[in-house]
């Protein structure tokens, strides 16, 4: 059989073209912060991560043009080379001390941060406990390690279940190495990990603990500090993991931990040794967005009370939001075909939002994924309700 064979074959994104019910790949002819031009239409954009709006701050805009007036526009090599900058280094340590943590390292994409750091930590006949919701970039980064060095112990638990997670946990022996990975706030879901729980099953059964912040940081706690400030900062994860194109407006990530574990991920990551660095435009873009994150909290604010009253909203038209309760909210349909005319129904009256089917989401769980930035105005927020309520009924979802 010829290798290219299966790719004849696949013909569903083909049939759905055809029928007009395609909601993938569209480009955005123009973007105007909180709405988007696509297919010569303006739309309201409620599908970005973009949670605090700073990639529209011209403070960001203006500290990423001087950075390539400076540096250029890329460093053309690896960390390991010609691509560490003081830039890099002058961001890790704003990000460790923002953090509460010793070091950070800097990756050039948050999924090469979760592969990188995942495969360099875990060995041979070592154990990774990980929550069956977990985002995708962390499922890689076990799977890398698990190819590269064979014999990696993979359990997974019941989405944020706790006693799942001690019966599973407590199956392994005490003494053997273990590390318990886990988002902080949950891409599809928009739920909260229960932190104080996971740390004190990982302290129980002699575990190391890294929680995934790129939904968590710039979004929940009371300075968007992440899941340890929600819970008062009376709880640690040994690691801290985040990336750069949510709240920070950008592109990268970091993990932030105890400086000889950076250190060992470091000489170890391939994902870091392999690929060019952090460009230094996107480097100065997050460090001006950390600035205004940790001198603004107004952002982080008003976008809790965004949350507040989206959640509110939907709950009340009759949404299944599931357990929601950040900026994420999922409103749950479980039919993909019911799933794609929805969608479609909410382009075609000016609002943007993103379809979910498996295998992103279980089988039986398609839904539209929404999500909210800091700079929606009020009004726009009432739009989305009422035609999302008023076009969801004609459907039967609601």
């Amino acid at each position: 059989m010829n290798i290219f064979q299966k790719c004849h074959d696949f013909t569903e994104a083909r049939e759905v073209q055809k029928r007009g019910l395609y909601p993938f790949f569209i480009p955005i002819e123009e973007s105007r912060g909180s709405k988007v031009v696509m297919k010569g239409k303006e739309l309201i954009m409620i599908g970005s991560n973009n949670y605090l709006g700073l990639s529209w701050d011209p403070r960001v805009m203006e500290a990423s043009i001087n950075a390539i007036k400076e540096y250029g526009t890329s460093c053309s090599g690896s960390r390991f080379a010609n691509g560490t900058l003081a830039l890099h280094e002058e961001l890790e340590y704003k990000l460790a001390k923002f953090t509460g943590k010793e070091a950070a390292l800097c990756f050039s994409t948050g999924y090469q941060t979760n592969l990188g750091a995942i495969s360099a930590l875990v060995g041979r006949n070592e154990h990774i406990i990980t929550d069956r919701y977990n985002h995708a970039s962390i499922m890689d980064g076990i799977f890398l390690a698990s190819g590269m060095k064979g014999s990696i112990k993979i359990h997974r638990y019941f989405h944020n279940d706790i006693e799942n997670l001690e019966s599973v946990i407590s199956q392994i022996p005490h003494d053997e190495p273990k590390l318990i990975v886990t988002d902080g706030v949950f891409s599809m879901e928009g739920d909260i990990v229960k932190l104080p729980e996971l740390r004190r099953v990982a302290d129980k059964y002699n575990a190391a603990l890294y929680i995934d912040e790129a939904h968590a940081i710039g979004v929940i706690g009371d300075t968007g500090r992440g899941s340890g400030e929600y819970y008062g900062n009376k709880v640690h994860s040994d690691l801290l993991m985040c990336t750069f194109s949510k709240s920070f407006g950008s592109l990268g990530g970091f993990i932030a931990g105890d400086e000889i574990v950076i250190d060992y991920i470091k000489h170890f990551a391939r994902p870091l040794i392999f690929s060019a660095s952090m460009p230094p435009a996107t480097i100065a873009s997050v460090a001006k967005a950390l600035e205004i994150i940790e001198t603004e909290p107004e952002h982080v604010k008003r976008l809790q009370e965004i949350a507040k009253k989206m959640l509110k909203g939907f709950k009340s038209l009759g949404f299944n939001i599931g357990v929601a309760e950040t900026p994420i909210i999922p409103l749950v349909i479980g039919n993909n075909e019911k799933t794609f005319l929805f969608w479609k129904a909410l382009f075609e009256n000016g609002i943007y939002a993103n379809p979910v089917i498996s295998p992103a989401v279980p089988p039986d769980r398609s839904l539209i994924r929404t999500s909210f930035m800091a700079i929606h105005t009020d009004d726009e927020l009432d739009q989305v309700l009422e035609i999302a309520g008023r076009e969801a009924k004609k459907l039967g979802i609601i």
